[in-house]
């Protein structure tokens, strides 16, 4: 046997490894959540892809629940900070307390020192409050009093708000709407699903989660996820998708005049991250066109700015995003195609 092909033989065992660790996760995820089969792809996808997820739906859907059931099945540790009016950053991120009878400043670390944070109800909170998570999910560090804290790894953010409420509320500017990878809306249930429900609610036949994995599991899924095989010609379909929000003519999208701002180069990247992500979850070492364009959906939904005339005519984010999604051509490639590029570059 060559070296490449022992390379190769371990390649493929390590991926089936990954592949039995991720649906054995996703099989204990949905064991305890009913109907939200999306929402966990989704959830389990940004953490592997290292970035933070904006839960959007309204109450009593499940989302506290898809946290700390992540975190207990993880192994990782889990906290829930609930967003008010009168929050201060230091309630999040710690703060310096005095102890008279020591005669000295000690560093209490905020809830924001978790492997998985829920910030319920993120809109409530000041535009300070906001920042300071904000540049906590950027930068995965504090500074109190001179000193720097990094965060515990894995580090994902769920902020969740409600899309029906208005008053008293302090909506995510664009450019902080930007730094979450994706935004998930979480949708009712099915009859069906909601039967369930209510039948797991009398019976408790869900249990509490079971830990199948450990953070250092996560850290290996993260690191095989990014080395998930990316082709120029699928980077450049995703460059793409995102250039034909900022300048639709040239793409042949009709969607002149309705988009005030475009998706930023964080969109770009956040494209290729996630989709390697998925790409890892459905089982293969290289990332096809439509793991792209699955996810395409949750990566822009947040990024784009409506023009004021769609906003009076009615249009909405979703109508744009399906004129771009099916007007941008996608590269015939296939999965036997890049698998065999991804081996000639390894060879």
């Amino acid at each position: 046997m060559t070296t490449s092909q022992f390379t190769q033989r371990s390649d493929a065992g390590q991926l089936g490894l990954h592949e039995m660790q991720l649906r054995e996760v996703m099989a204990e995820l949905q064991r305890v959540i009913v109907g939200q089969d999306r929402v966990l792809e989704r959830v389990l996808v940004a953490l592997m892809a290292g970035g933070h997820c904006l839960l959007e739906g309204v109450p009593g859907l499940g989302k506290t629940l898809t946290v700390s059931t992540l975190a207990k099945t993880l192994g990782g540790t889990f906290t829930r900070i609930q967003f008010t009016p009168d929050l201060l950053p230091s309630d999040i991120v710690g703060t310096r307390i005095y102890r008279p009878s020591a005669e000295r400043f000690d560093v209490e670390l905020g809830p924001v020192f978790a492997n998985f944070v829920l910030a319920d109800e993120i809109n409530r909170a000041p535009a300070k409050v906001q920042s300071a998570l904000l540049e906590v999910m950027g930068e995965r560090q504090i500074s109190i009093g001179g000193t720097t804290y990094p965060l515990p790894l894995p580090f994902l953010v769920l902020a969740t708000q409600n899309p029906i409420e208005s008053e008293g509320v302090y909506p995510l500017p664009e450019a902080q709407r930007d730094r979450f990878l994706m935004r998930i809306p979480v949708d009712y249930p099915t009859p069906d699903q909601e039967h369930e429900i209510v039948d797991r609610s009398r019976h408790q036949a869900s249990g509490s989660p079971v830990a199948l994995l450990s953070t250092d599991d996560v850290a290996g899924l993260q690191a095989a996820a990014n080395a998930v095989y990316v082709d120029r010609a699928v980077q450049d379909y995703a460059v793409r998708l995102v250039l034909a929000t900022r300048n639709p003519a040239e793409h042949g999208v009709s969607i002149d005049g309705l988009l005030a701002y475009g998706a930023s180069p964080r969109a770009s990247i956040g494209l290729i991250n996630a989709g390697r992500a998925l790409a890892l979850l459905r089982g293969r070492d290289h990332l096809l066109p439509q793991d792209v364009y699955d996810i395409a959906y949750d990566v822009l939904n947040h990024r784009l700015v409506l023009s004021f005339d769609a906003v009076a005519d009615g249009v909405t984010v979703d109508d744009v995003l399906v004129e771009v999604l099916t007007t941008v051509v996608s590269p015939r490639v296939s999965s036997s195609q890049l698998a065999g590029n991804r081996t000639s570059l390894a060879v």
